[in-house]
């Protein structure tokens, strides 16, 4: 499929995980990528692979989503390569394993600048030339996190849980511009982010017991439903939260 011939896509936390998967992914439909990151070297290491597997450019941008100077940095990249962007994956994000009771504020501050902030600020960067344009797709990373609670995750639940309504305001709002603004929330799956030292969310035990399928799920059919979401596929849907989970929250 070449669903993305042209289009412009820019991914935030593309370097790796969930983000390197959905960059992989459009740029294999054709889409013009570019991927932003804190890790600079990272970040270019990844566009260069994806780039050589497919033909083609994939653009960078070394930058904090926390940072409205970085953001607005990005947009400048946007603006001098790029022209605009047709489709935001807004995916970039941090999270870290502690008891409710022994969270530092700074460690508070920064889940939840980096995750739920961060997300505001791309969004509404973009958002403005999308509106210009009136036409465009956001789709925010959200997680089964934002919808319902697990213990040892309180900023990183509060950050997910604010996307999830952020994403449905901002739908509301856009939607007579002709922007569609939509989140996946995955549930377990293995990446640098969730793998954390000395974390057993995830162990054989936990997934026999929770997930009905049986398994994690792979970046790539995280990807997938991005790309979903982008397509004219989806052209009717707007304001929704797509979860991917092998049915863990279903009961």
């Amino acid at each position: 499929m070449r669903r993305f011939e042209d289009k412009r896509v820019l991914i935030t936390g593309g370097a790796r995980g969930i983000g390197q998967a959905t960059a992989d992914r459009f740029a294999s439909e054709g889409a013009r990528v570019l991927i932003a990151g804190r890790l600079g070297d990272v970040v270019e290491q990844t566009a260069g692979e994806i780039g050589r597997k497919h033909g083609t450019q994939v653009l960078t941008c070394a930058m904090d989503v926390s940072m409205k100077a970085d953001v607005e940095g990005m947009m400048t990249v946007v603006g001098e390569h790029m022209g605009g962007v047709d489709v935001l994956i807004n995916n970039a994000g941090v999270c870290y394993t502690t008891p409710f009771l022994d969270i530092p504020e700074e460690t508070w501050d920064q889940i939840i600048g980096m995750n739920l902030k961060g997300h505001f600020l791309v969004a509404q960067a973009v958002a403005r030339e999308m509106v210009k344009a009136r036409s465009g797709v956001i789709v925010n990373m959200c997680s089964t996190n934002g919808l319902v609670g697990e213990a040892n995750y309180a900023p990183y639940n509060a950050s997910k849980a604010g996307i999830l309504l952020l994403t449905k305001t901002i739908a509301l709002e856009l939607a007579p511009y002709g922007i569609r603004v939509n989140c996946v929330s995955p549930g377990a799956i293995v990446t640098p982010l969730s793998a954390a030292p000395g974390d057993e969310s995830l162990s054989d035990e936990y997934i026999r017991t929770h997930i009905p399928l049986g398994r994690t799920a792979q970046a790539e059919e995280v990807a997938s439903v991005f790309a979903f979401l982008a397509s004219d596929d989806a052209s009717f849907i707007t304001g929704e939260s797509i979860v991917i989970d092998g049915g863990q929250i279903a009961s």
